[in-house]
């Protein structure tokens, strides 16, 4: 096979090294533009993981990087004039160009033709004079550009600005700097690579880059290879206290924007993509050479695995792309959080610390335990001297999770942080909930979750979203919720809620004209139209509204929520995408709000005070044109002043073409911004169902209650059982008595077995905290000493 590989980067080396290694009668051909000397970049960093694949691929490349790594386990989290230090993590890191040189004699050794100074030729000559073109291009890929088409790239250009820097400061761990200026914010990703140098990447917010007077500095056009210096040597004032008197050394430096590479393909014909060709990962959260190199493991055991190059280049992006993926999005939260990270400067160190580490939703509360239980136990400490009433252990038990400590809801005092959401059930009969809805409430009441709420309930017969929904506008349904009340109130403390809701152009009518929203808008194609609401339509809606809630009140429901989201009436009023009034209740954001505002001081006016208030709002439409962040930040501050206690934050169901991006967690961001940039309590809500989930998002003050649904629908005592799994009995996760007996785990196969000894001496355990403290040659000691 004639393989030719463009680009000479460690990437590339390392796909001809390992091809030429496993076939060594293969002609590999590499092009590299820049000289073989040229030193660009500063360290890299690697995992354990990554350099065990190395270990087992090419033994002698991993000895020769294993001599020259920086090696250390703690992170430092250098913020508001405190240090947090969270062990237990394992890095490794060099320098690049060193990294380079290790790869080129490799190269070398296995005969590899390697073109240094020479740009490739054209890719589509070299496609048709050899069997694989290898594209490791890097990140502004001239080969994914000439057959964009078939790749069909996505390029996203976020908005921090950030540079490149090394440091004659050798750091000791992986540090991340977080400074508060006049300007704003600036945060530095630091660590060590060799015995005098660490990387320094100084980041910031495009608005505090203005404000701190880069712009000025950087106005000009920078020559290929040449820095800002202006720019470093501001950075160097403003990071003084942390260069300790040591200098900022600039390579090619200068401010540029990160931008994430995503593309449908990674293949066209006998060329595949590789490295930051194909895809790339925010700084944050790893290294584009670490992936690089994975890519070009996995790329050769294809080639070799499969009989012909199509089936091992489908082999090769089928087994690749969900790696990649699913580190594209923990980078993407990661970055996320890093632009955003004004958000958070309020929160006390401790807890801004363990928010910094878990930001990618890779690293959690159990993951941090496990690693370093000394620093999730001081954070622990610090979170539960802030919790009201705070739930203590009884003795001799593991602290109390953050899930189950105490928070007040308006006028409740809930004994956990875990919240039963509104479960749409279908079963009503003429909107009156029966058996089902019974058991349904009661079980999940008695299942250890501090509120449950009832789903969906409509306000008005027009108002159910399928003929199956449970309403709140007759006698009869009030007193069929009052039995179901008045049951679960009688077997467990647990708080009971209930959703008023009218479903707008979502209802469920059969009768012509009957559909009433916002705008005279259709939910789909087979959809009826509804009539535009007139000013006589709302009165009788709002009137309708609070009916339901003096109802809920006398049902015995010890708190509301109002449906503001999913497309139902109230979201319909919300969003520019279905309401396109022109009158005082359309058009801005402020008419827009108007009557579910309205409505929602009626309904707070009737609501007792020892009650909570809920609104559930949809923050994101997941449609081009919907309701931005910052109108999301208005709304929730607008309904918190017209009397909500709380906001339940979900997104999404606004219109039927929606592309929400879904996973774990997925819409706890948008509960993290309402809630830091208001100060209002939020509820989380979306694909959460882990309690390791429950405890980080509570703790690192993404929201200060989780709704957990469809875990527990799958168990209903979803709660308990996070409880006993987590050591933990106490009062704020009480088994019912005729229950207790089943509260602990109970014993599976081979439990019982007690495994010998087999090793005549055990290996110590790692230390937890292992800093980089590069050794010192021998005959620079002696010198040093008689000196």
């Amino acid at each position: 096979m004639r393989v030719a590989v463009i680009g000479g980067g460690p990437g590339g080396l390392y796909f001809a090294a390992l091809a030429r290694q496993l076939s060594p009668h293969w002609e590999v051909t590499v092009w590299e533009r820049n000289a073989r000397d040229d030193a660009f970049g500063f360290g890299v960093v690697f995992s354990d993981e990554t350099l065990d694949g190395i270990a087992q691929a090419d033994p002698e490349v991993f000895e020769r990087m294993s001599a020259e790594f920086a090696r250390w386990s703690d992170i430092d989290v250098r913020y508001g004039g405190e240090v947090h230090v969270s062990g237990g993590h394992g890095f490794a890191a060099l320098d690049r160009n060193r990294l380079r040189e290790v790869l080129q004699q490799r190269c070398a050794d296995l005969g590899v033709d390697v073109r240094y100074g020479t740009a490739a030729p054209a890719v589509g000559r070299l496609s048709a004079e050899y069997d694989l073109v290898v594209a490791a291009d890097g990140i502004r890929s001239a080969t994914r550009e000439a057959y964009a088409g078939t790749f069909r790239p996505e390029l996203d250009e976020r908005n921090c600005r950030y540079m490149w820097l090394s440091t004659d400061r050798v750091f000791e761990a992986f540090t991340f700097i977080v400074e508060k200026r006049d300007f704003g914010s600036v945060q530095v990703h630091a660590y060590p690579y060799d015995a005098e140098h660490s990387t320094f990447i100084v980041e910031m917010a495009e608005e505090d880059w203005r404000r701190a007077g880069f712009e000025e500095l950087a106005d000009r056009e920078f020559a290929r290879g040449e820095s800002d210096e202006a720019s470093v040597r501001r950075c160097e004032e403003i990071l003084a206290d942390h260069l300790d008197g040591h200098r900022l050394i600039p390579n090619a430096s200068k401010w540029i924007r990160f931008t994430t590479v995503r593309n449908a393909s990674w293949r066209h014909g006998n060329v595949v993509l590789l490295g930051d060709a194909a895809h790339t990962a925010h700084f944050s959260i790893g290294s584009g050479t670490k992936l690089a190199m994975e890519d070009s493991l996995a790329l050769v055991a294809c080639l070799h695995e499969h009989p012909d190059l199509a089936s091992a280049l489908g082999a090769y992006e089928t087994e690749r792309r969900p790696v990649v993926e699913s580190t594209q999005r923990a980078a993407q939260a990661s970055l996320e959080w890093f632009e955003n990270i004004g958000r958070y400067t309020a929160q006390e160190p401790p807890q801004f610390a363990f928010n910094l580490l878990t930001r990618s939703r890779r690293v959690t509360y159990d993951n941090l335990r496990v690693r370093d239980g000394g620093f999730t136990a001081a954070v622990d400490s610090w979170h539960e001297q802030g919790s009201s009433l705070a739930a203590r252990p009884h003795a001799g038990a593991v602290p109390v999770p953050p899930m189950f400590r105490p928070f007040p809801l308006g006028g409740l005092h809930l004994r956990n942080r875990v919240v039963v959401p509104p479960t749409a059930l279908y079963c009503a009969r003429e909107g009156v909930p029966g058996d089902f809805e019974l058991v349904h409430l009661s079980t999940q009441a008695l299942g250890g979750s501090a509120l449950v709420f009832a789903g969906m309930t409509a306000v008005a017969a027009g108002g159910r979203a399928t003929p199956g929904c449970p309403g709140l506008y007759t006698d009869e349904q009030e007193a069929a919720w009052r039995r179901i009340t008045g049951f679960v109130h009688g077997q467990s403390d647990t708080c009971l809620g209930i959703q008023l809701t009218h479903a707008g152009r979502r209802a469920a009518t059969g009768a012509p004209g009957s559909l009433v929203a916002a705008s005279p808008l259709p939910w789909d194609a087979a959809s009826d139209t509804p009539r535009e609401a007139t000013r006589r339509d709302m009165d009788d809606l709002a009137a309708d509204f609070v009916a339901a809630a003096e109802r809920a009140h006398r049902a015995g429901f010890d708190a509301l929520e109002l449906q503001y989201g999913h497309g139902h009436l109230m979201s319909g009023f919300l969003s520019p995408l279905t309401n396109r009034r022109t009158d005082e209740y359309g058009g801005t954001l402020a008419g827009r709000l108007r009557f579910p505002l309205e409505v929602l001081r009626a309904v707070r006016a009737v609501w007792p005070a020892g009650k909570a208030l809920v609104v559930r709002v949809s923050a994101a439409d997941w449609a081009e044109g919907g309701t931005s962040e910052a109108e999301a930040v208005e709304i929730a501050r607008a309904l918190g002043e017209a009397g909500a206690d709380a906001l339940d934050v979900s997104t999404g169901e606004v219109v039927a073409h929606e592309r929400p991006r879904h996973g774990r967690s997925y819409q706890t961001p948008f509960a993290d911004l309402i809630r830091n940039a208001t100060g209002l309590p939020t509820i989380a809500v979306g694909a959460i169902s882990t309690y390791d989930d429950v405890n980080s998002i509570v703790l690192a003050g993404r929201a200060d209650l989780c709704a957990v649904g469809r875990a527990h629908l799958h168990d209903p005592l979803w709660t308990l059982h996070a409880a006993a799994a987590q050591g933990y009995s106490g009062p704020a996760a009480p088994w019912p008595a005729s229950w207790r007996a089943g509260s602990a785990r109970p014993p599976g196969a081979r439990t019982d077995r007690v495994p010998p000894r087999l090793h005549l001496l055990r290996e110590p355990a790692p230390p937890v905290h292992r800093r980089w403290a590069p050794r010192v040659p021998a005959a620079a000691a002696g010198a040093a000493t008689t000196h």
